[in-house]
């Protein structure tokens, strides 16, 4: 999977959403895994050739998991020019070793984007780039629909109005297969994750379930896409009443 093949989709994004502007200042967290590497390595290669002038800086929230290490990542950084910084925080210890939590993963993304709010804060940024991608958009609809009973997932960007940061997510395009694809043919650093809660959560088990239903049906995950994002389609229970009149007056 060769960088300009992802380029399309994620160009798109950024266009269609007005996510970049020139003078911004963007961060993006780096988890270690290969979604936020894929993401800093396309934004580094838009860079080049963006209309909008930006800047770069990579943030790693370091929660204290034994073993784990960064220094691959410093080292990349180093020789692509991006400013890295690692935040260190005891995030780990307070979830599992204190508190025992055994639905740990709301509370761990809560305490993780406060600490990065502050590095970003402290740093200037006007930005915070994330990793998600077009499978933890279909997830997280399945994931509100079951459990909260709300039709409901993450939009392309939001403004944290509390810290005055914009959240983009250039790769709400892009499929993880094709981003695990690209991870390993470019050899990105990623590192490994000692987090016992891994692929032991309720998203794990809507991956499996997507992962089913596209047994059957291969282009269910463009269609549950397609439902997503083109709201002209939709036909809800919505306003019920007025739909049913206008439909008599016709």
């Amino acid at each position: 999977m060769k960088t300009q093949q992802l380029l399309a989709p994620f160009r798109k994004a950024i266009t269609e959403f007005d996510m970049i502007q020139d003078g911004d200042k963007i961060a993006v967290g780096v988890s270690g895994g290969k979604d936020s590497l894929t993401l800093l390595a396309l934004l580094k290669a838009y860079q080049r050739f963006s209309p909008q002038k930006f800047d770069l800086l990579a943030i790693t929230i370091d929660m204290g998991f034994k073993g784990m290490s960064f220094d691959g990542i410093a080292e990349w950084c180093k020789n692509l020019d991006i400013p890295y910084i690692v935040e260190k925080t005891d995030i780990a210890e307070i979830i599992f070793d204190v508190r025992k939590e055994t639905n740990p993963c709301s509370l761990c993304s809560k305490m993780r984007r406060g600490a990065l709010n502050t590095v970003l804060i402290n740093n200037g940024c006007n930005k915070l780039a994330l990793g998600h991608h077009k499978d933890d958009v279909i997830e997280t609809f399945f994931l509100s629909m079951i459990f909260e009973g709300r039709l409901n997932t993450f939009a392309p960007k939001n403004f944290m109005s509390r810290s005055r940061i914009s959240l983009i997510r250039p790769m709400v395009y892009i499929e993880e297969k094709d981003i695990a694809a690209y991870a390993t043919q470019q050899n990105l650093p990623v590192a490994f994750n000692p987090c016992p809660a891994d692929k032991h959560t309720q998203r794990q088990s809507m991956k499996e379930l997507i992962k089913n239903i596209c047994v059957d049906n291969p282009f269910a995950k463009d269609r549950i896409g397609a439902a997503i994002t083109c709201y002209d389609r939709y036909n809800l229970w919505d306003n019920v009443e007025e739909k049913y009149k206008k439909e008599q007056e016709e």
